[in-house]
């Protein structure tokens, strides 16, 4: 394989291209297998291959050196040219610095020539014009205006300029030398200037703006040119308002104003001003006023309702001519005209809010109380009242007959619906009309009005009323409406807790009233689960005493010592069933009338005190063996009942007492076994043997010995 320099083209590998030459040689690779293998023949092709790359190599090498030489005369050549150029640039750059020098020396030149020039036009100017205007004052001085200025009425513009001029240097002239002459500029200065302000109103109504934007040019330099900008005023307005929506009327007004005062008046922002001012202290007071003081006296909700409404369409209003152009700080300019507009009403709207929610909120009540053909009882307190609590919470003595609500809780959704609804809309008000630095103490004394009524009024009352209503617990006939009124108690606390989060907390959330307000509510909800614990006391006592009734009533000493032992056919005694039921509907009621953990620690707390009152039961009677058997029975059907309150502490108490039942059936021989059994060994002795002492057969069977 001849030696070429394509073979080392990148990418070269030296591995391929040995194997390459040593394949196209015969004999020099792996084809005919190792027979066909000849070293010597591959030896020569490989030293012949070296000394043809070595004269590649060297024709290489002198082909580099010649272009070497090359590249090094060619550089040579253009360093020389390089520094040519740069002769000639900087020859150049001489000439372009003269060239410089002389443009502004000529152009200094010039100046000073224009500088003289005016200097001598100016006061020929100036010169020429005061003759002009000594001529058009020697007319009025001669009291014949006989100049083209003053007789064509095309040229109004060239006289208004003239006469504006000669009004000036009239005022400078002695009185008594120039009275007259002052007199007719003056009456001719007023002419023109009552004509150029019709000729912007007549331009105004057939809607030329370039006219107008002419004219008020002129007029810019007269006294009368603010009544150019109350004729523009008053004639934007005119057909602008013929809807009864005098707020959307105003913006699109203002709208369009924007778009084309600035196209006729130097100054757009001052007009546009002027124009929401005017609008503000003359259409909306007016508005306004016409609304509110309809209702002021007569009817606070109304004047309320509308106050708001108005209040807030204005501030939406401001907000919207934000948009537009009136000066440096707008913000300031919109904020005294809607104060000056309700500054009457905002001064004392906290005094007309709490009057009418003291109002509204008492006939709310006093409307439902009347629809339950209810009168409202004054609730006693002070010293006798609270010893009575006291002695009732400790003894339940019935203190004084209890009151009998027919089952009536004396608490409406309807009736806090409406009080909270009431508030909501009186802490919206007091959000937008309150002045920010009284705001947190406006909002405390609605949050006071709502607690008042609320919480006081209307809850406590109700709470008050249940507990006068809850019968003492000896009472025969318990009909225990409290739950119904602790139910309802605990949903309107919801709703009250959610208007405090949601309306209340937003408007005092950064102020010193946010922790009197928390305080208030911490007070009057504890005052509130005091009352409701007290209760829920009173009324698990009188479920306890509806049970002793059941007991005493149904439950007969023959039931555990039967005269016949094998006539004894049921399984469990009629007290026991009817003691059951009660308690599976109390059981029942209390789910449906509380929520969370006051389930269980109220279920745990009527469990406790069923068990007490079972086993104290059982402590009255003798058993016999089938007696024993069937309070076993009993106790079995009890737990049952006990596995339904879903409190595990109240299910160990029945199955402790259920073992202990097993005392008195258990053969005398094993009586000791059976006490030291897993659910015995860690009860008293003294508990073990009184329930061993109900025993008929104690004295018989001789078992006290076990116990001494």
């Amino acid at each position: 394989m001849a030696a070429t320099a394509e073979l080392f083209e990148e990418p070269f590998v030296a591995d391929e291209y040995i194997e390459r030459l040593a394949w196209r040689i015969p004999g020099g690779g792996s084809k005919g297998g190792a027979e066909a293998f000849d070293p010597k023949r591959l030896l020569e092709e490989f030293v012949n291959h070296i000394q043809e790359l070595q004269v590649m190599d060297e024709r290489i090498q002198r082909k580099v050196e010649k272009l070497e030489q090359h590249c090094q005369k060619e550089a040579k050549e253009f360093a020389k040219k390089v520094q040519e150029l740069q002769k000639s640039n900087q020859v150049a750059f001489q000439h372009f610095q003269e060239l410089d020098e002389h443009i502004s020396y000529v152009a200094t030149k010039v100046c000073h020539l224009g500088d003289q020039l005016e200097g001598v036009n100016t006061p020929r100017q100036r010169a020429v014009e005061a003759q002009k205007l000594m001529k058009y004052f020697n007319e009025f001085l001669d009291g014949e205006l006989k100049s083209d200025v003053f007789t064509n009425s095309e040229k109004i513009k060239e006289a208004a300029d003239i006469i504006q001029k000669l009004h000036l240097i009239a005022q400078e002239l002695p009185f008594d030398r120039f009275s007259e002459v002052k007199s007719k500029i003056a009456s001719k200065y007023h002419d023109l200037e009552l004509q150029l302000i019709q000729e912007f109103t007549n331009a105004q109504r057939r809607g030329e703006i370039s006219r107008m934007r002419e004219v008020a040019a002129v007029l810019l330099h007269f006294k009368g040119y603010s009544h150019c900008v109350d004729v523009y005023i008053k004639q934007c307005q005119e057909g602008a308002y013929l809807r009864n929506d005098i707020f959307e009327d105003t913006a699109i007004l203002c709208q369009r104003v924007n778009k084309q005062v600035g196209d006729i008046f130097s100054s757009p922002e001052t007009v546009l001003a002027k124009l929401i001012q005017n609008i503000f202290e003359v259409k909306l007071q007016s508005n306004v006023k016409d609304q509110l003081e309809e209702h002021r006296k007569s009817d606070a909700e109304q004047y309320l309702k509308n106050l708001y409404e108005l209040y807030t369409r204005t501030t939406n209003l401001s907000s919207k001519l934000m948009e537009f152009n009136l000066g440096t700080d707008k913000q300031t300019f919109l904020s005294k005209l809607i104060k000056s507009i309700f500054i009457s009403y905002l001064e004392n709207y906290i005094e007309v809010e709490i009057g009418y929610l003291k109002s509204r909120s008492a006939m709310i009540l006093q409307r439902y109380y009347d629809s339950k053909n209810h009168q409202k009882r004054s609730i006693g307190t002070g010293g006798i009242q609270d010893l009575k609590e006291r002695i009732r919470q400790r003894t339940n003595l019935p203190l004084g007959p209890s009151i009998d609500t027919h089952g009536e809780t004396f608490l409406s959704q309807e009736v806090v619906v409406n009080l909270l609804q009431e508030t909501k809309q009186a802490f919206e008000r007091c959000h937008r009309l309150s002045d920010h630095s009284d705001l947190p103490k406006n909002a405390f004394r609605i949050f006071s009005m709502l607690v008042e009524f609320l919480c006081i009024e209307h809850i406590d009352y109700a709470l008050e009323t249940g507990l006068a209503g809850i019968p003492s617990p000896d009472s025969k006939s318990a009909n225990l409406y409290f739950l119904d009124v602790v139910h309802q108690a605990n949903t309107i606390f919801h709703l009250f807790d959610k208007q405090f989060n949601d309306h209340l907390m937003p408007l005092i959330s950064s102020s010193p009233k946010l922790s009197e307000c928390l305080q208030k509510k911490k007070d009057i909800i504890e005052q509130m689960e005091m009352k409701l614990d007290v209760g829920i006391d009173r009324t698990l006592n009188c479920m306890i005493g509806q049970m002793k009734h059941i007991l005493a009533a149904e439950q007969k000493k023959t039931d555990f010592k039967p005269e016949d032992e094998n006539s004894v056919l049921i399984q469990y005694t009629n007290a026991c069933v009817k003691v059951c039921g009660y308690v599976r509907k109390q059981v029942e009621k209390i789910r449906k009338s509380m929520d969370g953990k006051n389930v269980d620690t109220v279920l745990m707390e009527l469990g406790v005190r069923f068990h007490r009152l079972i086993y104290e039961h059982l402590q009255q009677y003798s058993y016999s063996c089938m007696g024993g058997m069937l309070a076993i029975c009993d106790v079995a059907e009890y737990r049952k009942c006990a596995k339904e309150f879903k409190i595990p502490l109240v299910l160990q108490l029945f199955d402790t007492l259920h073992a202990l039942c097993n005392l008195l059936v258990v053969a005398p021989d094993n009586l000791k076994q059976v006490c030291s059994g897993e659910q015995l060994a860690n009860l008293d002795k003294n508990i073990l043997h009184s329930f061993v002492q109900l025993r008929a057969d104690y004295r018989s069977a001789r078992l006290a010995r076990h116990f001494s």
